[in-house]
């Protein structure tokens, strides 16, 4: 099930999404390039163990973790969805509130799956959480829309429209089964379940309690 677009196209140019966009696959390709992969990842992953309240540079990788990935399928199968459900989120929170509510969703994302086991040594990393914050606002914000969108049916492939309700409860489900969200250096990999629904809750919250809002839009 592939979504191709949401039914209410957007009236602005999503500048900040492909922006965002444009930022996950460069970090990608440094990543994947980088001559020690493992060293990458522990340098700039979010592993819970290694943070310290009081230490503010362990913080920063509640941010840069954001911007790595587990693999090919994991950036592609996140930036797809920023792409599909960003633009409208983006024009609704304007073009300086609206990266804010995508990094700070993504922080929130970090922080549940932290608090949940802070002595975890297991990396974390991904655009999941932020994303899920970009679905939890459009959730509030556009719930009536319906997604355009590519599905088999008895081995032939059809467009049909999905409510928009449908096709996010089908990104979660992607994402818990493709291993996405954290990443062990050593190769063993697991889910970061409480980073979606930390995400989630973040842009719900956001959309929810500064309804109609386009804070410092330009």
């Amino acid at each position: 099930m592939i979504p191709l677009h949401d039914s209410k196209p957007t009236g602005v140019f999503p500048l900040v999404t492909i922006l965002i966009i444009a930022a996950n696959i460069w970090i990608f390709f440094l990543e994947y390039t980088s001559v020690d992969l493992e060293a990458f990842i522990a340098s700039w992953a979010l592993i819970p163990a290694l943070v310290d309240i009081g230490v503010p540079g362990t913080l920063l990788p509640f941010i840069t973790s954001q911007f790595l990935h587990a693999g090919l399928f994991h950036i592609l199968s996140n930036m797809w969805f920023l792409w599909i459900f960003g633009d409208n989120v983006e024009e609704h929170f304007g073009k300086i509130f609206f990266p804010i509510v995508y990094l700070w969703s993504g922080v929130m994302g970090g922080l549940a799956q932290y608090i949940v086991d802070p002595s975890s040594q297991i990396p974390m990393l991904g655009a999941s959480g932020a994303v899920a914050g970009v679905l939890g606002a459009y959730m509030i914000l556009y719930s009536r829309h319906t997604i355009k969108t590519l599905v088999p049916f008895f081995g032939l492939m059809q467009i049909i429209d999905v409510p928009a309700g449908i096709m996010l409860f089908y990104w979660f489900f992607t994402q818990l089964f493709s291993g996405v969200g954290s990443l062990a250096v050593q190769g063993v990999g697991g889910v970061a379940f409480f980073a979606h629904v930390g995400g989630f809750a973040a842009g719900w919250a956001i959309a929810k309690f500064y309804p109609r809002r386009k804070l410092f839009s330009d």
